[in-house]
C-alpha cells in the first residue's frame, strides 16, 4: 500500500503545543494522526478543524506513560492507517505528550519521579521503538525537550533530567536511523502560556512577569510560537537538519 500524502503522528495533540503543531502540519499539506489521553472531545474538535482545511485527521487514545498499552495502540494505528489513509506507514513521529510536575529535590517522591520518567523518557523511548517499522524511510522524528535542560529552575530537577535524556536519545536516533534517511531532532520550548502544569505560566501573574523579564523578546511564549517550527522540520526545506537541539524560547536566560 502506498500513500503519496505525508502523514504525521502527534502525541498529545488535543491541546496546547500539540494542538498547534497539528494545525501547522495540516497547513503544510500533511495529514495528521493525533493522540489524546483523556480529552476526547477536545481531540475530536481538533480533527474537525483540520478536516475543514481539506486534510485528513484522526484522533486515537493513548496513555503515553503506559508502555504495556503500546501494543494495543500499535494495532489501532495499523487499522486506522489502512482504513483512513490507504497505507501501512506514516512519515513523521512527533513525541509531544507530556505532564507537568514540579518539586524541589528534597521533596520529590519516587511516585512523582516515576510518573515523569514514564511519560517523558521511557514512554518516548519505547513508543518510538514500536513505531520504527511503520515509519517511512526518509521521514523524521521530532522530540520535545525544554529550555530547562539548558538553564535551571528550582523544582524542575526531575522533569529537566528526563528532557536531558531525550536530547541524548535523539542524537542516538539520528545515528542509528541515518541509514534509512530518517532525521531526528529535538525542539526545546521555553516557558509557554498553556494549561501545562496547571496553567502556571499562563495564569500566575508573578511567573508571567518573571519569564517576560528573563526573555530577550520580552514576553512569555505562546503555542503559536512552536507549531510552525515543528511543521517546518517536516518539510523538504528542512531535509539537511538532523541531530539538532532547536530552542524556541524567544531568547530566555541568554
Amino acid at each position: 500500500m502506498e500513500n503519496k500524502r505525508k502523514i504525521a503522528l502527534v502525541t498529545g495533540g488535543s491541546r496546547g503545543l500539540g494542538k498547534n503543531m497539528a494545525f501547522k502540519l495540516a497547513e503544510k499539506g500533511i495529514d495528521v494522526i493525533l493522540t489524546y489521553h483523556s480529552k476526547k472531545e477536545d481531540a475530536l474538535n481538533v480533527v474537525a478543524q483540520i478536516e475543514q482545511t481539506g486534510q485528513k485527521a484522526v484522533a486515537l487514545q493513548l496513555n503515553a506513560g503506559d508502555v504495556k498499552s503500546f501494543g494495543s495502540f500499535f494495532d489501532q494505528l495499523k487499522d486506522i492507517l489502512k482504513k483512513t489513509f490507504n497505507t501501512d506507514r506514516f512519515d513523521f513521529l512527533i513525541n509531544n505528550a507530556g505532564i507537568g510536575r514540579n518539586a524541589l529535590i528534597g521533596e520529590e517522591t519516587e511516585e512523582m519521579f516515576d510518573e515523569l520518567m514514564n511519560v517523558h523518557f521511557k514512554g518516548v523511548y519505547f513508543l518510538t521503538q514500536k513505531m520504527l517499522p511503520m515509519l517511512n524511510n526518509g521521514g523524521g522524528i521530532i522530540n520535545v525537550s525544554s529550555g530547562l535542560a539548558r538553564f535551571s529552575g528550582p523544582g524542575y530537577s526531575a522533569y529537566a533530567s528526563m528532557k536531558g535524556a531525550i536530547e541524548v536519545f535523539t542524537r542516538y536516533m539520528a545515528t542509528e536511523l541515518g541509514p534509512r534517511g530518517i532525521k531526528a531532532n529535538t525542539i526545546a520550548p521555553g516557558a509557554i502560556a498553556t494549561d501545562f502544569a496547571g496553567g502556571y505560566i499562563r495564569d500566575n501573574e508573578q511567573a508571567n512577569k518573571y519569564v517576560s523579564s528573563a526573555t530577550a523578546l520580552g514576553r512569555v511564549g505562546l503555542p503559536e510560537d512552536i507549531g510552525g517550527v515543528v511543521a517546518f522540520l517536516c518539510t523538504e526545506d528542512a531535509r539537511w537538519i538532523n541531530a539538532q537541539r532547536i530552542e524556541i524560547s524567544g531568547g530566555m536566560n541568554i
